[in-house]
């Protein structure tokens, strides 16, 4: 550590690796003594410019005033330091950022006026390259929530999410993709759908994300099975060797504006048709899909919880589509429960490797619809007629073709794995007999996160209960799975506190 006393270069500090993960967001950190907070009037959360060679980023400043820094250092986040690209001791210059003058576009859209296409490549760009702050996001978030942008303003949108990134392009004439809007639990049918489609000569080069405010993503489930965390060269080459792939697309640069503003919409819990269209199909367009299908869950504890408010998202979904030349399905499905068993990344898998071997105990639900979405597939990619996709892809699942696809596919994306197993596990059992009357997937979701899904990959709930099903008192609902003891207590006692997570009806 640097001494209190030292010399300073004007404007530089002293780069230091403090190890605090901020997700996406750039900090950084300096002394309240720091001469150039001093002389620059920086304070907490001043944006400020971080700039190494050729590189610069914005971060936002905390302030210490312990000895954990040296007045000359700056410490910085994971994600300033990665961005940044500096070592531990490498000269930083620290100066005042540009104006955002894209965020007059935001006060606008505020107060009610139309943002222009111009306007949404300049907000999009700046987001992208840090210069908005949480702050910012969520005032950009809030002015385009509800019904505030028109389907020009969310054809613009998406056009501004597809420039800002890459690009891919396909030699197939038809390249297909799934997504679900999400909201519900161990919904893991991706891994699936994919095997079958490809399995059948398809192109399906699927890019997923990772959790942010849930227990499991499909790249988090993926990844205890295969590496996901693919460069785009070797992305190619998986999917030129078995026509798909299931990786993680934050390494691709697709649309990546999304995960920044994902960041910050989803704790806000805001519904908006507008903005979700953006989202789902900046990322397809931008991977070069030219048929999508996508699921919509409906339940009052998922993320669409009614028939009428699925139907303004299908549209809204399949007009913004066919705007890119992009050929949109949409399907609701049944979002009253979680989908399969587990909840949690290894759990996931395995429900995944259960129906993808035909396993007699293989979750019914999860094959049933990883068959649903695969058939729409087919009907949209002329491999089945109209009604007859679902045949199709049960034949490839029944056939052992879906299986043998997939295990190519993970050993051309690193070599399969066996997903690992938690150390801990406890049975919650139920205190009355009962017949199962609702289950809140949100409840379900945050015990599942609180046991250490998704950072612990094998910690979640396996879930042993349906709707409608009767349970004897003393008998199990879930059994809770944590890597640690401290972990499985907390959920633990969050599961006894909020035992309504499962209702049930006296018998």
């Amino acid at each position: 550590m640097g001494s209190r006393n030292g010399d300073h270069d004007a404007g530089h500090l002293r780069a230091k690796r403090v190890g605090i993960d901020t997700y996406l967001e750039p900090v950084a950190y300096m002394h309240a003594d720091c001469p150039v907070c001093r002389s620059e009037g920086f304070e907490a959360q001043t944006r400020i410019k971080l700039t190494s060679g050729s590189i610069s980023i914005i971060a936002t400043l905390n302030v210490v005033r312990s000895a954990f820094l040296a007045i000359d250092e700056a410490g910085l986040s994971e994600a300033a330091w990665r961005s940044l690209g500096v070592r531990d001791g490498d000269r930083v210059e620290v100066s005042h950022p540009e104006p955002l003058e894209s965020f007059s576009s935001v006060r606008g859209k505020i107060y009610g006026r139309a943002m222009s296409e111009a306007g949404f490549r300049g907000v999009i760009r700046d987001v992208v390259a840090g210069r908005y702050s949480n702050i910012e996001l969520a005032a950009f978030i809030t002015a385009c929530a509800g019904d505030r942008l028109s389907s020009a303003e969310t054809v613009a949108l998406t056009r501004a999410m597809v420039a800002a990134g890459e690009c891919l392009a396909w030699p197939d004439r038809i390249v297909v993709d799934k997504h679900c809007v999400g909201g519900l639990p161990g919904n893991r049918t991706t891994p699936i759908v994919v095997a079958i489609v490809c399995a059948a000569g398809l192109t399906m080069p699927k890019t997923s994300s990772r959790a942010i405010t849930s227990p499991a993503g499909t790249a988090d489930a993926m990844e205890t099975l295969a590496p996901v965390d693919l460069d785009l060269r070797a992305m190619r080459r998986v999917v030129e060797k078995e026509g798909g792939c299931v990786v993680w697309g934050g390494a691709m640069g697709l649309s990546p504006a999304d995960d920044i503003l994902i960041r910050v919409e989803r704790p806000l819990d805001f519904d908006s048709d507008g903005q979700l269209a953006a989202s789902v199909l900046s990322k397809k367009i931008a991977a070069g899909s030219t048929h999508v299908v996508i699921d919509i869950p409906v339940g009052p504890t998922a993320k669409v919880r009614s028939a009428d408010q699925a139907e303004r998202l299908s549209a809204r979904l399949i007009e913004i589509g066919a705007a890119f030349g992009l050929t949109v399905r949409t399907i609701q499905t049944d979002g009253l429960q979680p989908v399969g068993r587990g909840i949690g990344p290894a759990l996931e898998a395995r429900d995944v490797v259960a129906v993808l071997t035909q396993e007699p105990r293989a979750p019914a639900d999860l094959r049933d619809r990883a068959v649903l979405l695969a058939g729409a597939i087919f009907e949209m990619g002329g491999h089945a007629p109209q009604g007859g996709g679902a045949a199709t892809a049960l034949e490839a699942l029944e056939s052992g073709a879906a299986w043998a696809k997939f295990q190519a596919i993970c050993e051309a994306q690193g070599g399969l794995r066996t997903p690992p197993l938690a150390s801990h596990r406890r049975d919650f059992l139920s205190s009355a007999a009962g017949r199962v009357a609702s289950i809140d997937n949100r409840k379900l979701a945050r015990i599942a996160k609180f046991a250490g899904a998704a950072a612990a990959p094998a910690a979640g709930l396996d879930l042993h209960l349906r709707l409608g099903q009767e349970i004897a008192r003393g008998e199990p609902i879930f059994t809770l799975h944590a890597e640690t003891p401290g972990e499985l207590e907390y959920a633990w006692r969050y599961a006894e506190l909020h035992a309504g997570a499962i209702s049930m009806a006296p018998l």
